[in-house]
C-alpha cells in the first residue's frame, strides 16, 4: 500500500485547497456546518453540484472515458479531505454514486449515452427505491411487482424511507416481475421517471423535524421495459453491485476526522467548573479513544482503496466500511451531545436552515448537534443492518 503524497499529489492538493477556497460561498459552508442529515439543503447542494461539474470534478470516481475526473484514490482522498475540512455541502449523490457505476457496468449503449451525461450535470436527480414496510433489511422479500403489457411494466406497490423523493426526476427501483424459484430469483431494476401518472410521494418527518424520507405509492405506473437495467429477474446481481458503493463509496475517514474537529471546536469553547471542557481529564479521554478509533478506520479506508485500485469497486470491504463509518459517527455524535449538555435540549429546527435570522437558543456550535445524533441512530439500520454486514463480513472476507 503506497499512500505517500508525491510533487504532482500536493500540487494537486494546492490546486484543490484554492478551488474550495474561492468556489465555496459562505451560505455553503452554513449549510454544511448545519446540515444533521444526508445532505445539504437541496438548492444549495444544486449549486455546490454545479460548480463541481463546471469544474470538472463531479465524479471523482468515474473513468473519464465516461466523463467523469478519472482521478486516483489519492486523489480522491485528498479532494475528501480537503472537502471536509473546507466545510463543503453534502450532495444528494445517488445518481453520481450509486445508479451511475450500475448503468456504466451494467447498461446498454443507449442507456449510458441517455443517463450520463444527465447524471453528471445535474439534470437528474435519483432517489432509490429499495425498502418496502414490512421488509426490513430482507430486500429480497420486496412485493412491488411488475407486470409485462406490450413494450411496458405496469408497476403497483409502495416504497419507504425513500430519501430525497420530493426533489427527484427519477428512482432505480426494484420490482418484483417473477415468484417462481427462489426470492432472489424474481427481482429486476427498472429506472423510472418520477413524473410518470401514478406516482404519489409522502412526506415522512423525522425525529429531528426534517423533510428527508418519504413513502412513495406506485399505481398502475407504466414503465417502459427498455427502461430495465441487466436481464429480466436478474435484479438481485444489479443490487448487490449497486449497494458495495452505497455502503463503501462514502469517504468515512474524512468525514469522521471534519466531525472530530468540530467536536474539539466545541470542547475548546465549552466551561465546565474547572475550565474548558477540552482539558477535562474524563472528557479529553473518551476524545482520545474516539481519534484512536478515526485512525483506525482511515488506515483501513487507505488498505481498502489500494484494492479498490487494483479491483475497480469496493466488494465485500465496503461492508467493513459501513460498520466502522457508522459507528464511529454515532460515537461523535454522542459526545457531541454530551459536550453541550442542557443546550441540546430546545426543539429549534428554524434556526437550521441556511440564512435564517432566528436568535438560537444557546452557542451557534449546539444548534445541530442533538439533529445529528438522532439522524446518525438509522445509520446502523440503512443500506442492511450492522448485523448483516457482519454476516457478510464472517462469510466473504474471514471466509467463515
Amino acid at each position: 500500500m503506497h499512500l505517500e503524497m508525491t510533487a504532482e499529489d500536493k500540487a494537486f492538493q494546492a490546486e484543490v485547497r484554492e478551488f474550495l477556497d474561492t468556489a465555496l460561498t459562505t451560505d455553503m459552508r452554513d449549510a454544511s456546518r448545519l446540515t444533521s442529515g444526508v445532505f445539504a439543503e437541496f438548492e444549495i447542494g444544486r449549486r455546490w453540484h454545479t460548480a463541481l461539474y463546471e469544474k470538472g470534478w463531479i465524479a471523482p470516481s468515474w473513468p473519464a472515458e465516461h466523463g467523469g475526473a478519472g482521478w486516483t484514490p489519492m486523489q480522491r482522498y485528498i479532494y475528501d479531505s480537503e472537502a471536509g475540512a473546507a466545510g463543503a455541502p453534502r450532495l444528494f449523490s445517488m445518481g453520481l454514486r450509486m445508479v451511475g457505476p450500475v448503468v456504466m457496468k451494467f447498461g446498454t449503449p443507449e442507456q449510458q449515452a441517455h443517463y450520463l451525461p444527465r447524471i453528471l450535470s445535474g439534470e437528474d436527480v435519483w432517489c432509490q427505491g429499495y425498502s418496502e414496510p414490512g421488509s426490513g433489511s430482507d430486500l429480497a422479500s420486496l412485493q412491488c411487482r411488475a407486470v409485462a403489457d406490450g413494450d411496458d411494466y405496469v408497476v403497483n406497490g409502495t416504497k419507504i424511507w425513500t430519501t430525497g423523493a420530493q426533489y427527484a426526476t427519477r428512482m432505480f427501483c426494484l420490482v418484483r416481475t417473477s415468484t417462481m424459484g427462489k426470492p432472489q430469483e424474481g427481482i429486476s431494476f427498472i429506472l423510472i421517471d418520477m413524473d410518470t401518472p401514478g406516482i404519489k410521494i409522502e412526506p415522512i418527518i423525522t425525529l429531528t423535524g426534517d423533510h428527508e424520507v418519504n413513502q412513495v405509492f406506485l399505481d398502475d405506473v407504466r414503465v417502459p421495459i427498455a427502461n430495465r437495467v441487466g436481464e429480466e429477474n436478474d435484479g438481485w446481481t444489479v443490487a448487490k453491485y449497486l449497494l458495495e458503493f452505497e455502503r463503501g463509496g462514502a469517504a468515512y475517514a474524512s468525514t469522521l476526522a471534519a466531525s472530530l474537529d468540530k467536536l474539539r471546536e466545541i470542547a475548546g469553547s465549552e466551561r465546565t467548573d474547572g475550565g474548558r471542557l477540552i482539558d477535562d481529564g474524563t472528557f479529553a479521554r473518551k476524545l482520545a479513544a474516539l481519534e484512536v478509533r478515526q485512525r483506525a478506520v482511515q488506515a483501513t479506508e487507505h488498505r481498502i482503496m489500494s484494492e479498490i485500485a487494483e479491483r475497480g469497486q469496493p466488494g465485500p470491504a465496503s461492508s467493513i466500511m459501513k460498520v466502522l463509518g457508522s459507528e464511529n459517527n454515532q460515537a461523535i455524535s454522542e459526545l457531541a451531545v454530551e459536550a453541550v449538555q442542557y443546550y441540546g435540549a430546545p426543539f429549534q429546527p428554524e434556526a437550521r436552515v441556511p440564512g435564517n435570522n432566528v436568535e438560537p437558543i444557546g452557542p451557534d456550535h449546539a444548534v445541530p448537534v442533538v439533529p445529528k445524533y438522532l439522524n446518525y441512530r438509522a445509520a446502523s439500520i440503512y443500506a442492511g443492518s450492522n448485523e448483516i454486514q457482519r454476516g457478510i463480513m464472517a462469510k466473504l472476507v474471514l471466509g467463515l
